[in-house]
């Protein structure tokens, strides 16, 4: 079993990368991806705990990407990408930027709303880790505004709630030469978040192809077994990798399980070999205890 779709609290996850790979050992994982939104702060010490357990580990990255049209959202897995290439660093520092001005706008929402919160507060809640909507949300419960993480996303901090503020993206285009450029292997995630339609999706993909894209996220957690059908037959007719993830975040979505999203979630070990292969066996961002990578 493995799990390529994953968030720490270098993002909007409630776990440390080092936590992770442990909790993936326990849940018998042979393989994990460390997937933070618009940052690859933690994979170092990622890839450090998987060498230090055995456990198969890749660098990885989920970027939001802009998009001009359409009620969806469209997300870049990026596998194996170096975090010091410089593309990377000026792309994610753009996004950091942007991550900043954002948690200033959602404090000043809250306040807005009666919920007096300083910045202070919530970057007590962050320590070293890059602020996100998860310590809002942690600074919230410290006040007794709410009681539990997911509360204070249903109230305030979720998309369409009174605190919510989008955020910076890169376009798609500006996300796939990112990762493509430092060595990494870019897949789409959860690609029915993107578009619904078949029909639809398969142009986009074959748009998105053309730029370098390298595959889909075909296991999901939120999928039926008849999605997850689709999408590997759209896999093998446009010739991409398939990838699978449970998209885990801890305490911010606490029904999903890591390496079992919902309870029925396995995403099969064979979507390894072929990432692996994309990636090279002298990839310095893959630690695997089958091709002796190391970091």
């Amino acid at each position: 079993m493995i799990d390529l779709h994953i968030h720490s609290t270098n993002s909007d996850g409630s776990e440390p990368p080092e936590r992770l790979v442990e909790l993936g050992r326990q849940a018998g994982l042979r393989a994990m991806a460390l997937t933070d939104h618009d940052t690859m702060d933690g994979v170092e010490d990622f890839l450090a705990a998987c060498r230090a357990c055995g456990m198969t580990g890749i660098a990885g990255v989920e970027i939001s990407a802009a998009i001009d049209e359409g009620p969806g959202t469209l997300h870049i897995l990026g596998y194996g990408l170096d975090p010091h290439h410089p593309l990377v660093q000026e792309s994610l520092g753009r996004v950091l930027e942007g991550r900043a001005w954002r948690n200033e706008q959602i404090l000043e929402k809250l306040n807005e709303l009666g919920l007096e919160l300083d910045w202070a507060e919530v970057q007590a809640c962050a320590g070293e880790d890059i602020v996100g909507r998860p310590h809002i949300a942690q600074a919230l419960i410290d006040r007794d505004y709410v009681s539990a993480m997911d509360e204070a996303f249903d109230k305030y901090l979720a998309k369409g709630r009174p605190a919510y503020v989008d955020r910076y993206r890169l376009y798609p285009e500006e996300g796939i030469r990112m990762i493509r450029e430092a060595g990494g292997v870019a897949v789409i995630a959860h690609p029915f978040s993107w578009e619904t339609d078949d029909t639809r999706l398969e142009a986009g993909l074959r748009t998105l192809q053309a730029l370098g894209l390298a595959g889909i996220e075909a296991v999901y957690s939120e999928y039926t077994p008849e999605q997850t059908v689709t999408l590997l037959r759209l896999a093998k007719r446009l010739g991409l990798l398939v990838t699978g993830g449970s998209d885990y975040h801890g305490l911010a979505k606490p029904d999903i399980a890591l390496g079992r999203g919902f309870g029925a979630l396995d995403v099969p070990d064979a979507c390894l070999p072929p990432l692996l292969a994309a990636l090279g066996p002298d990839n310095p961002w893959v630690v695997s205890p089958d091709l002796k990578v190391e970091s």
